[in-house]
């Protein structure tokens, strides 16, 4: 049974992308598994380059913006592109920071020649072991960061454990110092600070990496290049038992905050946990920090070991340790995950290894409501609620319109413009509206009439107000989002290739979702803003739609005349709709259905998916559209092509070392396609069944959770239904949809009485049957024997 929950190689990393990543959603560290020295490649959540600031370009963004609009309506997309550039700021994000490498020389022995090797990590409990034979006998390394104690722990034990004090790097400015304690225990504290400023790593330009050369004030803080310490004590425990606990703190205040690099201070912080976490036991620092990490891992599991497949047991496996990063990399408390989760180990990372709003933040999160990771959500809506509030700035310099806005990144300061690039990219100021379907889904998980607190509804109405001032009336297609882009995607038409329009797809879903989740809310809410919910209902029904083109597809710009530059672009932008929206259904929108179909069919044919992220949106959109063996060749892909020997998620890119770059994105994006092949709930159903791969003919999922408060089990046996259970928390109708081979259906409450079932109209190949539910029961419906 534990063979199901480890990942277990034959060597050690040689590059980062293979490391084992363990975290505790705030320090993270990335084992290389390296016989007799490990090096523990550490990061903490919180530290990053840079400082407050949220730079404005020149002002009289009401004016750019109407320049803007003016060169769309005369479809001068040439002038509309160089206008919008206008409405750009002059800067960019700040970068996420590694804190350096641990380096620890545990044993006196290497591998034996022709001796056994393996390092195993196990995400069912945290735990990442490095074993080999030696000349002299077994060394055995255990590692973990634990959330209770808030530190790394690291124990040696076998023959070879050898007694060296550790040594660290860093690409940072930083002081070590090691001495020797009482009981002959040694202690090395490490101080430094980050760096002032950090350019993306696109960017060629001098000084792309500046450091701050200003001592602190008075109360030890700075505008900018924040400081770190990390505190590691070795010492022997027991006879042949060596450990190693190591804490590191920063010096982030919060967002709008001057940060401290009181550096004294930070290492008197990191030794005080180190001491605490010292007084216990290695047997009771491991039992904490399993138990802790298991109340969250246990609550849903996936079983397909009884396919006795190898696509089964892979997939199964690449579910469990999605959960294990998201559990790892965010936390109540902590600081969302990022592009890399919270590891990273360059100063200029991948796309600063920040928040992508455009696609690779939201698809973190997408199976936390799902797999009953709801509190691991928190710290993504106290980024958006910063956003909303940070971004009202931006949205009155930027554009001269009331409301908040994002673009399309961000980072731990709240930057909120956007940035100087390419429109295609930076020109793109929906990423709160895509954001606050985060914030509904948080509610919508939880009860089937969700209500908004205070605070909510401030974020709710904040990207409501700016949405409102960004459409626009046209006489063709009614009210239209302007201006607009397709996210990173350009368009040509007339011998042009230009980014900027009105009314793209995504938009105008965005605006759509984004109206009918506020009036849901308000309609709940007696404090929700009249003035505001009447805007609101007026304007809706005048929304232009999606398009479908003369080729059956989603119009991804709304226009026919705009012609996609990549049609294997890796973003699936038009598509938001089918997922991770919820507008597009097959029996509501049948037409748009099909046209989403085609649509990701033509962006397949023309090699969509090239990245780990974009082929985890694939599958999403598979398990929605019920398309089981495009689900198979997706997570196929996944395993086989994007992934690294270790399972994490890649970013092909030929500048970077091995040719990859991870990003957390396509592991944490395909826990949600997983979990939709077996329950789906988005269209006011629980669906169940809709796209099992042929090589999953058996299997279990337990405690998938279902918009409205509901929890799902679901078992199947050669490709049947066996049963479904549904523990509820509401009362009202329930409607479940099932394959249309199971007949007849028996359903029954948990006192295994009979409960009478309506059925109901269901897509082709589906049936659905309905009853009428009580807060608190459990139902199981099992085909009739």
């Amino acid at each position: 049974m534990a063979h199901r929950y480890r990942i277990a190689l034959s060597s050690p990393a040689e590059l980062f992308v293979d490391s084992f990543l363990l975290g505790n959603g705030s320090t993270g560290a990335a084992v290389y598994g390296t016989p007799r020295q490990e090096r523990f490649d550490l990061n903490a959540d919180t530290l990053w380059s840079g400082g407050p600031t949220n730079p404005s370009n020149s002002g009289n963004g009401a004016a750019r913006l109407a320049s803007t609009r003016a060169a769309i309506a005369r479809c001068d997309y040439r002038a509309a592109d160089a206008a919008a550039v206008d409405l750009q700021s002059d800067g960019w994000t700040q970068s996420y920071q590694p804190v350096g490498g641990l380096l620890w020389d545990y044993a006196s022995d290497g591998v034996a020649p022709g001796a056994d090797y393996q390092r195993v990590l196990n995400v069912a409990d945290a735990i990442s072991t490095t074993q080999y034979s030696t000349a002299v006998g077994l060394v055995s390394l255990e590692s973990f960061v634990s959330a209770p104690d808030g530190v790394l722990v690291a124990t040696v034990s076998g023959a070879s454990a050898s007694w060296s004090p550790p040594s660290f790097d860093s690409p940072h400015l930083h002081t070590e110092i090691t001495h020797r304690m009482d009981g002959g225990a040694h202690l090395m504290t490490v101080t430094g600070r980050a760096p002032a400023s950090v350019l993306p790593n696109y960017i060629d330009e001098p000084d792309a990496v500046r450091y701050a050369t200003d001592p602190p004030d008075a109360d030890g803080l700075v505008d900018a290049g924040m400081g770190f310490a990390v505190c590691v004590i070795v010492e022997r425990v027991n006879d042949g038992e060596t450990r190693l606990i190591a804490a590191v703190e920063t010096g982030y205040r919060g967002y709008d905050e001057r940060p401290s690099a009181a550096l004294d201070d930070l290492a008197a912080r990191a030794f005080e946990r180190v001491a605490r976490a010292r007084e216990r036991s290695i047997d009771e620092l491991r039992e904490r920090h399993s138990s802790e990490y298991r109340q969250l891992f246990d609550r849903v599991d996936l079983d397909l070991s009884t396919s006795k497949t190898a696509a089964a047991a892979q997939a199964e496996l690449f579910f469990h340790f999605g959960r294990y990063l998201l559990i790892s990399s965010s936390r109540p408390g902590t600081v969302a995950a990022n592009l890399q989760g919270i590891w990273n180990v360059d100063v200029r990372p991948g796309w600063s290894s920040n928040f992508t709003t455009n696609i690779n933040t939201q698809m973190n999160y997408w199976g936390a409501e799902l797999t009953g990771l709801s509190d691991l959500h928190e710290p993504l809506l106290e980024l958006i609620h910063d956003l909303a509030v940070r971004g009202t700035d931006s949205a009155m310099e930027y554009y001269g319109l009331n409301g908040a806005t994002t673009h399309h990144n961000t980072d731990i300061w709240r930057w909120s413009a956007p940035v100087a690039g390419r429109p295609q990219w930076s020109n793109w100021p929906s990423a709160l509206l895509w954001l606050c379907a985060h914030t509904w889904d948080n509610l919508a998980f939880e009860t089937k009439a969700p209500a908004a607190d205070a605070r909510t509804l401030e974020t709710f109405e904040a990207i409501i107000r700016f949405a409102l001032g960004m459409l626009v009336s046209t006489d063709d297609r009614g009210m239209v989002f302007s201006p607009s882009t397709s996210p990173e995607h350009p368009f040509t038409v007339g011998g042009v290739t230009a980014s900027v329009t009105a009314g793209s797809a995504m938009d105008q879903e965005l605006v759509y979702e984004l109206f009918t989740h506020y009036l849901a809310l308000a309609s709940a809410t007696p404090e929700a803003d009249p003035a505001l919910v009447e805007r609101v209902r007026l304007t809706l029904p005048g929304v232009a739609p999606a398009r479908i083109g003369s080729d059956g597809t989603l119009l991804e710009w709304g226009d026919g005349g705009l012609v996609p530059s990549e049609p294997g672009h890796r973003h699936l932008s038009h598509l938001y709709g089918l997922f991770p929206g919820t507008r597009i259904t097959e029996i509501e929108t049948p037409d748009d259905f099909e046209a989403a179909r085609r649509s990701l069919r033509a962006r397949l044919e023309h090699g969509s998916g090239y990245t780990g992220w974009s082929q985890a949106w694939i599958l999403c959109l598979a398990a929605r559209l019920r398309d089981a063996d495009l689900a198979e060749r997706s997570i196929d892909t996944l395993l086989t092509k994007l992934s690294s020997a270790s399972l994490l998620d890649l970013h092909p890119h030929p500048d970077w070392p091995g040719g990859q770059i991870f990003q957390i994105d396509g592991n944490l994006g395909a826990i949600a396609g997983i979990a939709e092949l077996i329950v789906q709930s988005h269209d006011g159903t629980i669906s169940v069944l809709k796209a099992i791969p042929k090589s999953w003919p058996t299997g279990s999922i337990h405690g998938i959770r279902a918009r409205g408060g509901n929890e799902v089990d679901v078992q199947w046996a050669d490709h049947e239904l066996v049963s479904v259970v549904v523990r509820t928390r509401h009362d009202g109708p329930l409607i479940l949809d099932l394959p249309a081979t199971i007949e007849p259906i028996v359903v029954s409450d948990a006192l295994e009485g009979a409960v009478a079932a309506t059925p109901l109209l269901a897509p082709p190949g589906r049936r659905r049957v309905s009853w009428l539910a009580s807060a608190g029961d459990s139902y199981r419906l099992e085909p009739q024997v």
